[in-house]
C-alpha cells in the first residue's frame, strides 16, 4: 500500500522517514537507483555535515542547476540538517555563507510535501520552484493546488499569488479562479471501446460521462 491510499484522508504532509530518497531512488521516476540516490540521516553526525555541504552547494547553485533530481536533493538535505541541528537558524549557521533561514525553511517543506506532489516535481511536470510555494500551503488545498499546476498549466508567478491569496483566508476554488481554473476539470483520453461503453452505460443509465467516471472513481478510490 502506497502512503497516500488507504480508509483515511490522503496525509498532507510527508510520511516517509526524513532525508530518505524514496522518489530520488525510484529509477521509475528518476532513472536513478536507491544506491544512486543520496540519503541523510539527521541522527549521524557525519550524514549532517554533508547535508550541511550540500546545503551550502544548494544554496550557491553552482552544481545541478535546474535539475529537478538536484533540487529535491538539496531540499533533502535541508530537510536533514534541521532535524540533526534543531532549529532553521542553527541549520543555516551549520550551512554558513550565505544560506538564509528562509532558504532552509522554504526547501525542508518542500521535502515535506506528500509523495504524489514530490513525484510530479521529481518527473518535470511541476517545477522544484513552484513547488516551494505549494508547500507554502496547508491541509488538502496544497493537493489542489498542485494539481492545479498540472491541469491548469499555472506558471510559478501564478502558483505563488494562489497559494498568497489561500494563506490570506480566500477558499482555494475561488483562488484558483481567478487564474482561470476549476478544480476536477480534467481531460483525459480513453481507448476506442472504453470510450464507447462509457457512452453507451451513460446513455442507459441516464447519466452524463462525468457522473459515470466520477462514480466509477469513487468506487475505486473507497
Amino acid at each position: 500500500m502506497s502512503e497516500e491510499r488507504g480508509d483515511e484522508v490522503p496525509p498532507t504532509d510527508r510520511e516517509s522517514p526524513v532525508g530518505q530518497p524514496v522518489v530520488r531512488g525510484d529509477a521509475t521516476v528518476t532513472g536513478q537507483s536507491a544506491e544512486q540516490a543520496k540519503a541523510f540521516d539527521p541522527n549521524d553526525p557525519e550524514s549532517i555535515a554533508e547535508a550541511a555541504e550540500t546545503v551550502a552547494r544548494f544554496a550557491d547553485n553552482t552544481a545541478g542547476g535546474e535539475d529537478n533530481v538536484f533540487m529535491l536533493r538539496g531540499a533533502a538535505a535541508c530537510a536533514a540538517l534541521v532535524r540533526g541541528e534543531g532549529s532553521y537558524k542553527a541549520a543555516a549557521e551549520r550551512a554558513g555563507g550565505d544560506v538564509t533561514v528562509a532558504f532552509i525553511r522554504k526547501w525542508a517543506r518542500v521535502h515535506d510535501l506528500p509523495q504524489s506532489i514530490r513525484r510530479y516535481v521529481a518527473m518535470g511536470h511541476v517545477a522544484p520552484t513552484a513547488a516551494k510555494h505549494i508547500a507554502r500551503v496547508d491541509g488538502e488545498e496544497r493537493f489542489q493546488l498542485a494539481w492545479a499546476v498540472l491541469d491548469g498549466d499555472l506558471t510559478v508567478r501564478e502558483v505563488r499569488s494562489v497559494a498568497s491569496t489561500v494563506n490570506s483566508g480566500t477558499p482555494v476554488e475561488e483562488a484558483l479562479a481567478d487564474h482561470g481554473v476549476t478544480p476536477g476539470e480534467l481531460e483525459l483520453s480513453l481507448p476506442t471501446d472504453t470510450y464507447r461503453e462509457l457512452r453507451r452505460t451513460a446513455a442507459m443509465e441516464g447519466k452524463s460521462p462525468d457522473e459515470v467516471v466520477s462514480e466509477a472513481l469513487e468506487e475505486r478510490f473507497s
